[in-house]
């Protein structure tokens, strides 16, 4: 199939992509990468009136830093991120999520904005920023510039707050200590693939006990998903009293998981409980260790 008639629009600036979107009522769609997009145009599953093209917008991607966070810009491609020693140095946590993403092609196109907009369920960059409390920046031409965290953001699946009229420009991630633990592990059919079972996060300990926690599942529910029982439980306990299983269990039960072909919520059920068990565990071993 071929997509429906559009017009196409390029804005040089945000404020020109704005102006588009306010007077499109409803019937504008964004490319960035393109790389769900596209795909969905050509079945016709979706039919925009206009297609704006953000890519030729100035100041529309870079990475920049300061003592407290890390500001990546909405068309910031996957591959320059990934690439990129001082985010991996500032944001290790985001680095190692973001090496699982697609594959090598995609990631020369997708965006990091694009990714944490759309919202895919079973994707690792919205989970990302949910887990480490990262912070989305909106823009309206009526309402401004506004900040939404990203555990608010999501609403169901590709369901957000996001309004017709407005424009992602940028996510905000917080700088954790340069201690804290990494926690990633995905279960797929292919690297690649969306993931079945996902979890990522990390945990700062300070003084032998567990000071900050930020955790988050992917492929486990309508949206990714905060563990904020696992995190509460975590909190103020001693690295060698913490009982891995218990945690496990916690955070599942924040989880919602559903059934297709791909795998039954028992399975992931299961295997989350597994992973995360023997990720945290890991991490904290290794810790100890070092």
């Amino acid at each position: 199939m071929k997509p429906a008639p559009f017009d196409y629009v390029a804005p040089r600036s945000v404020t020109e992509a704005l102006d588009t979107l306010a007077e499109a009522g409803g019937g504008a769609t964004l490319l960035a990468g393109g790389q769900t997009l596209m795909p969905l145009l050509a079945l016709r599953m979706s039919q925009p009136f206009i297609l704006v093209d953000v890519n030729k917008i100035d100041g529309i991607a870079g990475i920049s830093h300061t003592a407290d966070t890390t500001r990546i810009a909405a068309g910031t491609r996957q591959a320059v991120a990934l690439a990129d020693q001082e985010l991996k140095a500032a944001q290790p946590v985001f680095n190692l999520a973001l090496s699982h993403v697609g594959h090598h092609q995609t990631r020369n196109r997708g965006t990091i904005g694009g990714s944490v907009s759309l919202g895919e369920p079973a994707a690792e960059m919205p989970a990302t920023a949910v887990a480490l409390g990262a912070e989305v920046e909106i823009h309206s031409r009526e309402r401004g510039v506004r900040r939404v965290k990203a555990d608010e953001f999501y609403l169901g699946p590709y369901m957000t707050v996001l309004e017709p009229d407005e424009l992602v420009t940028a996510i905000h991630y917080p700088r954790w200590p340069a201690n804290t633990l990494t926690v990633f592990r995905e279960v797929a059919q292919r690297p690649g693939d969306f993931a079945l079972v996902g979890l990522v996060g990390a945990v700062h300990v300070e003084g032998g006990k567990i000071a900050r926690a930020g955790l988050a599942w992917f492929g486990m529910g309508p949206t990714p998903i905060k563990a904020r029982q696992a995190e509460a439980a975590l909190l103020g306990q001693a690295v060698g009293d913490i009982d891995a299983q218990a945690i496990a269990e916690l955070a599942v039960a924040d989880t919602a998981p559903f059934e297709d072909h791909h795998a039954t919520a028992h399975y992931r059920r299961t295997v989350g409980r597994r992973i995360f068990a023997r990720t945290l565990s890991e991490a904290l071993t290794n810790r100890q260790a070092a």
